[in-house]
C-alpha cells in the first residue's frame, strides 16, 4: 500500500518533467489493493466516518448538561428620569424622588441539574445514536466493497472479452492473408480476397468498441477508488484463474442474516425508538436543580466612573419543578413514540422476509451460474477443437470459407458465454456477501 503511494509520488514528479511519460504508465493491482485504496480515498467513506465524529461530538454536547453551568454577567443601568412617589404627611401630599443615576451589576451565577430524567435518558439514546451512525459508516463500507469488487470484475471481463476478439482479428488476418497468397497463386479468386478482407473491416468495430468498454471499466474502478483518471489500472490476474473457487453454494445453517447492515440498523432504530418511549414517560417525574449566584451592585449619582462603591450579595437556592398539567402534550407524544415502536416491528418482519427471499435467490443465481460455467468450460473445448480441425482443413482446401467462419464464430461465441458466466458467478457472489454483511475487509 505505501509502495502504491510512493509510486504515485514518483509519478507525477516524472509527469512534471516529463509531460509525456505518464501515458505509458499502467499499474497491475489486485482486487484486495483496489479495496484499501477505495477504502482509504473514497468520499463516501470519508463521510461517513465524519459522521460518527459528529454524533459522538453531539453526545458530549448532552453530557456536558450534567455539569455545572457557570455564568458571568455585568450590567449597567442610567437612569434618565427618576421615580416618583408621593406620599401624605399629616394631610399634605408631598413628592419623593427614589433611586440613583448609576446602576452597576456585576457578578457570577452557576446552576446544577440534580434530579433530571428526560436529561439521564438523552445521553443514553446518544450511545444509541453513535452505534446507528457506526452501523451507517459500516454499511458505507459494505457497499463501496461490493461495487469496487463488481467494477474489477466488469474490467476483467473487458479485458478477456478483448483478448477473444483480438484472437478472432488476428485469425481473420491471417485467413484474409491465405487468400491473397492463392489469389497470386491462381488458386483463389478475387471475391474470396474481398470476402476475407471484408470481414477483416468487421471486425475492427468490435475490437475498438471492446478496447472502448475497457476504458469505461477502468474508469469507473478508478471512480471508486478515488485517484486520478491519468493512471491505467489492469487486473493482477484473469477471470480464468478464478474458476477453481467457483462451485455450487451449500445451502446450511451457515447462512444468516445477523449481520445484515439493514437489519443491524434497524435493530439499532428499535432500540432508539424504545428508549424515547422511556424519555417520553420520564417527562412526567419532578426535576430539582440547584443555584447559586454572587454578585456586586453600585449605586451612585454623577459620574457613573467615580465614588463607585460595590456591594456584595450572594444567595444559593434549590427549585423544584413538578408537572402537573400540559394539555395532554406528553401524553400523546407517548402515544405517538408507542405507534412508531410497533410500526417498526412490522418493518422488521417484512425485512427478514424480503432479505430471505434475495438470498434464496442469490444462492439459486450462484448455483446456475456455476452449471452454466461447467457446461460452458465444455462447449469452449469442443468449439475450439472443431475450430482447429475446420482451420486445417481450410488451410488444405478441404473446407470453404463459410464453414471456417462458422467455426469461428462458434469459438469466439462460446468462449465469450463462458466468461460471461464467471462474471455472472462472482457478482453474485458479491452481491450475496453484502446481503450477508460479511466484513472481509479491515
Amino acid at each position: 500500500m505505501k509502495r502504491f503511494y510512493f509510486s504515485i509520488i514518483i509519478i507525477s514528479l516524472l509527469a512534471f518533467l516529463f509531460p509525456n511519460f505518464i501515458s505509458a504508465q499502467t499499474h497491475i493491482l489486485s482486487r484486495q489493493q483496489c479495496l484499501e485504496i477505495a477504502l482509504q480515498d473514497n468520499p463516501t467513506v470519508k463521510i461517513a466516518d465524519w459522521e460518527v465524529k459528529k454524533v459522538n461530538y453531539a453526545k458530549k454536547e448532552t453530557l456536558a448538561s450534567v455539569f455545572p453551568s457557570i455564568d458571568f454577567s455585568t450590567a449597567y443601568q442610567r437612569s434618565i428620569e427618576l421615580q416618583t412617589i408621593r406620599m401624605d404627611f399629616g394631610g399634605e401630599s408631598q413628592s419623593l424622588k427614589m433611586g440613583s443615576d448609576n446602576t452597576w451589576n456585576i457578578g457570577f451565577s452557576a446552576s446544577l441539574p440534580l434530579i433530571a430524567p428526560t436529561l439521564w435518558k438523552a445521553i443514553d439514546i446518544s450511545d444509541t445514536q453513535i452505534l446507528a451512525s457506526l452501523e451507517d459508516a459500516r454499511a458505507s463500507r459494505l457497499d463501496l466493497v461490493n461495487q469496487v469488487n463488481k467494477a474489477y470484475y466488469a474490467l476483467m471481463l473487458a479485458v478477456a472479452s478483448k483478448a477473444v476478439i483480438q484472437q478472432n482479428y488476428d485469425v481473420a488476418l491471417f485467413n484474409a492473408d491465405i487468400y491473397q497468397k492463392q489469389f497470386e497463386n491462381g488458386t483463389a479468386s478475387e471475391y474470396d480476397v474481398l470476402r476475407s478482407s471484408v470481414q477483416v473491416k468487421n471486425i475492427e468495430p468490435e475490437l475498438l468498441q471492446a478496447d472502448i468498454a475497457l476504458k469505461q471499466c477502468q474508469l469507473q474502478l478508478k471512480v471508486l477508488m478515488g485517484i486520478s483518471s491519468e493512471y491505467d489500472i489492469m487486473p493482477d490476474i484473469s477471470l480464468n484463474d478464478l474458476t477453481d473457487e467457483m462451485w455450487a453454494y451449500p445451502i446450511d445453517n451457515s447462512i444468516s442474516l445477523q449481520d445484515n447492515s439493514s437489519l443491524r440498523s434497524l435493530e439499532i432504530q428499535k432500540t432508539l425508538l424504545s428508549k424515547n418511549v422511556t424519555l417520553k414517560k420520564f417527562a412526567w417525574i419532578p426535576t430539582l436543580g440547584a443555584s447559586y449566584n454572587l454578585s456586586w451592585t453600585s449605586l451612585s449619582n454623577g459620574s457613573p466612573f467615580r465614588n463607585q462603591q460595590f456591594n456584595p450579595y450572594s444567595y444559593v437556592g434549590v427549585a423544584l419543578s413538578v408537572p402537573i398539567f400540559s394539555g395532554g402534550s406528553k401524553f400523546y407524544g407517548l402515544k405517538q413514540a408507542q405507534v412508531q415502536l410497533k410500526e417498526i416491528d412490522l418493518q422488521k418482519d417484512y425485512l427478514i422476509n424480503s432479505l430471505n427471499m434475495q438470498v434464496d435467490l442469490a444462492i439459486d443465481n450462484i448455483n446456475r451460474e456455476a452449471a452454466q460455467i461447467s457446461s460452458s468450460k465444455e462447449s469452449v473445448l469442443q468449439a475450439k477443437k472443431a475450430y482447429e480441425i475446420m482451420q486445417k482443413s481450410f488451410e488444405i482446401g478441404a473446407a470453404s470459407y463459410l464453414e471456417l467462419r462458422d467455426a469461428e464464430l462458434a469459438n469466439t461465441s462460446a468462449q465469450l458465454v463462458y466468461l460471461q458466466a464467471i462474471y455472472n458467478y462472482l457478482v453474485s457472489s458479491s452481491e450475496l456477501d453484502l446481503l450477508l454483511g460479511k466484513e472481509n475487509l479491515n
